[in-house]
C-alpha cells in the first residue's frame, strides 16, 4: 500500500514538474476533477462565418443544396429532422464506397487511432479560448470523430511561420441508432492559444444514411481563462492520456529531427538483435506506423538502420500526420522514399506548410516506381508539380487530384502524359471539359477495358455519350450518373446501357426523375449481378417492377428509393420482410 502511494505521489510530482517548465502548471484536458475556469470576462458565442475548405460533398458547386457552404451562418433546420437540401451533407456514408469495385486497398501502416474519412474547415470572427463547440446535426448524426482547434487566424494577413493544430476532441465512430436531429457537445479540452478556425473531421461508415450538419456553434473567452489553485483530485487517466499525447507528437516531429540524415551515435552493442536474420527484423518493423519507426530508431545503431531502410516505405501513407507534415520533413524523407510505389500525401501541406518546390524535390527524387499516388485537397498543387510528376512517375497507375481546386484548367494537360494511368480522380477539380460525349466517346474507343466510371453531376453528356460507352466498355462493373439532367428515359438510354453492360455492380441514376418500370425491368433481366442501384428521385417506379429487380438480382444490397413518389414506407416494409439482406433506403422530412 505504501509503495502504492509512493508511485501516485511520484507521478502527480513528475507530471507538476513537466507542466511547470512549459509555463502550462496542471493544464491539459481533464487534468483536475474540481478546476474550474474563473469567469473573469465574457463569454462569446459565435456561428461560423464561412466555409474556408472541406474534402467533399454532395451538392454542386454551382448550388447551395446538400454543399458545405451551408454550414456558414446561423441554423437552417434545426431542430427539425429530416433530409434538407438547406444542410451540409458528405459524399459518402457507410462501407458501400468501400465494397464497390472502385474501392481502393487501404494503406496498411495508417494508425488504428486514425478514423477520419472527411473534413471541413470553418473560420469564426473572433479569436477565443473554446470553452464549448455545438454542432447541430439534423439528420443520421454520428459522424464527427475529431474536432481540431488552429493557432492561426486566416484573416490575419501575416501566416505565422509555426501554425499548430491542437485535437479539441476525438473518439472513435460510434453508432448512433436514430437519425433523429441533435446537438452534439463534446467535452473539449482546453489549449494554451486563442482560434477562429475550427476543423471537423468526420467518418460515416457506421451510418445508415448521409449525416446532415446545420451549423456549428463555438463558445469561447476573448482572455485566456485562469485556472483556480483548489488542485485537489487528479484524474489517473488523464496522466496516462497526456503522457500518450506527448509522446505521440513528440514522435512525428522526430521525422524532422530523430529521423534526420545526421548518423545514430555507435552504441556499445545491439543486444540479441544482432542474432535475429535481417529479413524477420524486416518484417517485424512493417508492422510499425511511421512515429512507431521514429522512436525505434533512438533505440540503438542497428534498428536505427532498419527503421531507415527505403524498404520499410515501399506503402507510406502520410495523411494522418498532416498536420505536422512539412518541408523539411519531405526533405528528410527523401532518402527513406526511393522505393516508395504507393503513396498517400492527401491532405498535408496546407497554409503554406508544403511549398510546390520542396513536393517537386521530392517527386524528382522518389517518383521513379510510384504506382499510386493519392493527392486529394493538395492545395500547393500547381502547373508545375503536374508537370514534374508527369515527367518522373512514368509508372503511375493511380492519380487521386480529388479537391485539389487551386489547379488550373491548362495543368490537367500534363496528364496525357501518364500513358499507364489506370485510375483517375479529378473531382472537385477546376478541369474544363466542354463537350462530354466527345469525352466518353474517347473513352469508348480507348479504354475497353474499363472497369469503374464517376460520372457524377456530369452537366451535359447525352444519349449518345452513353450509347459510345455502353457499346465499347463492355466490361463495366460500375457506373455513376447521379445528377446528370440531361440524360432521358425516353430517349432509350438506360434500356441500352442494361443490354450492353451484362456485368455491373453499382449503377447510380441518382435524380433522373425519367426513371421508369421499363428500365427497372431491363436492368432485372440483364444484369443479374447488381448489387447497388440508386434511382433517387424518380417518380415513374412502381412497386412491382422494383420487387422483379429484388427477385432477379439475388446479390443486390443496396437499394436507394428516397423521394420515389410511388414507393411509400408501406412498400418499403413490405419489400423489406421479402428481402431481408437488402438494404432499401427511404429518407424523409419532417
Amino acid at each position: 500500500m505504501l509503495t502504492a502511494l509512493s508511485m501516485f505521489y511520484y507521478i502527480c510530482l513528475r507530471r507538476r514538474a513537466r507542466s511547470a517548465t512549459r509555463g502550462e502548471l496542471m493544464n491539459n484536458r481533464r487534468a483536475i476533477e474540481s478546476n474550474r475556469t474563473l469567469r473573469i470576462n465574457v463569454e462569446l458565442v459565435q456561428y461560423a462565418k464561412e466555409v474556408l475548405d472541406f474534402s467533399s460533398h454532395y451538392g454542386s458547386e454551382n448550388s447551395m443544396s446538400y454543399t458545405m457552404w451551408n454550414l456558414a451562418g446561423t441554423p437552417n433546420v434545426y431542430p427539425s429532422s429530416g433530409d434538407f437540401t438547406q444542410t451540409a451533407v458528405f459524399r459518402t456514408y457507410g462501407t458501400w464506397w468501400e465494397v464497390c469495385p472502385s474501392a481502393r486497398s487501404r494503406f496498411t501502416r495508417t494508425p488504428s487511432s486514425f478514423h477520419s474519412q472527411d473534413y471541413v474547415e470553418l473560420a469564426f470572427d473572433e479569436q477565443v479560448y473554446p470553452t464549448a463547440i455545438h454542432v447541430l446535426e439534423t439528420y443520421h448524426p454520428g459522424a464527427v470523430v475529431r474536432i481540431l482547434a488552429c493557432s492561426a487566424s486566416p484573416y490575419s494577413q501575416n501566416v505565422p511561420s509555426d501554425v499548430r493544430w491542437e485535437t479539441l476532441w476525438s473518439e472513435p465512430p460510434t453508432k448512433v441508432n436514430s437519425p433523429q436531429a441533435r446537438q452534439f457537445t463534446p467535452s473539449i479540452k482546453q489549449i494554451n492559444f486563442p482560434t477562429n478556425l475550427i476543423r471537423l473531421e468526420v467518418n460515416s461508415s457506421l451510418l445508415d444514411y448521409y449525416t446532415e450538419l446545420d451549423a456549428v456553434i463555438l463558445h469561447g473567452l476573448r482572455e485566456r481563462p485562469v485556472l483556480s489553485l483548489h488542485t485537489s483530485a487528479i484524474d489517473m487517466n488523464d496522466l496516462e492520456d497526456e503522457e500518450d499525447e506527448e509522446r505521440d507528437s513528440c514522435s512525428v516531429d522526430c521525422l524532422n529531427k530523430q529521423f534526420s540524415a545526421a548518423a545514430f551515435r555507435d552504441g556499445a552493442n545491439n543486444g540479441y538483435f544482432d542474432k535475429l536474420p535481417y529479413e524477420l527484423i524486416q518484417l517485424i518493423l512493417s508492422h510499425l506506423t511511421v512515429p512507431d519507426l521514429c522512436r525505434l530508431s533512438q533505440t540503438c545503431k542497428l534498428l536505427y538502420q532498419h527503421c531507415c531502410d527505403p524498404l520499410q516505405y515501399i506503402h507510406l501513407s502520410l495523411q494522418p500526420y498532416w498536420a505536422r507534415i512539412n518541408d523539411t520533413a519531405l526533405e528528410h524523407l527523401q532518402t527513406r522514399c526511393i522505393l516508395v510505389q504507393w503513396l498517400n500525401l492527401s491532405w498535408i501541406g496546407n497554409r503554406g506548410s508544403i511549398s510546390s518546390a520542396a513536393f517537386s524535390r521530392f517527386v524528382r527524387v522518389c517518383g521513379s516506381e510510384l504506382v499510386r499516388l493519392e493527392l486529394s485537397c493538395g492545395h500547393f498543387l500547381n502547373e508545375s508539380c503536374l508537370e514534374v510528376i508527369a515527367e518522373t512517375c512514368l509508372n503511375l497507375q493511380e492519380l487521386n487530384l480529388s479537391s485539389c481546386d487551386k489547379l488550373p484548367p491548362q495543368a490537367f494537360n500534363h496528364i496525357a502524359k501518364l500513358c499507364n494511368l489506370t485510375r483517375l480522380v479529378l473531382y472537385r477539380t477546376k478541369v474544363e471539359i466542354e463537350d462530354y460525349d466527345t469525352i466518353a466517346s474517347m473513352i469508348a474507343a480507348k479504354c475497353k477495358k474499363l472497369r469503374t466510371l464517376d460520372l457524377w453531376r456530369c452537366k451535359n453528356i447525352t444519349e449518345n455519350g452513353i450509347a459510345e460507352l455502353a457499346s465499347g466498355c463492355t466490361l463495366l462493373e460500375e457506373l455513376d450518373l447521379g445528377w446528370c439532367p440531361t440524360l432521358q428515359s425516353s430517349t432509350g438510354c438506360f434500356a441500352k446501357l442494361a443490354r450492353k453492360l451484362p456485368n455491373l455492380q453499382k449503377l447510380f441514376l441518382t435524380a433522373n426523375r425519367s426513371v421508369c418500370d421499363s428500365d427497372i425491368e431491363e436492368l432485372a433481366a440483364n444484369c443479374t449481378n447488381l448489387r447497388q442501384l440508386d434511382i433517387l428521385g424518380t417518380r415513374m417506379v412502381s412497386p412491382a417492377s422494383l420487387r422483379k429487380l429484388l427477385e432477379s438480382c439475388k446479390d443486390l444490397s443496396l437499394l436507394d428509393v428516397s423521394f420515389c413518389s410511388q414507393i411509400d414506407n408501406r412498400v418499403v416494409l413490405e419489400l423489406n420482410a421479402s428481402f431481408p439482406n437488402v438494404f432499401i433506403k427511404k429518407s424523409f422530412t419532417q
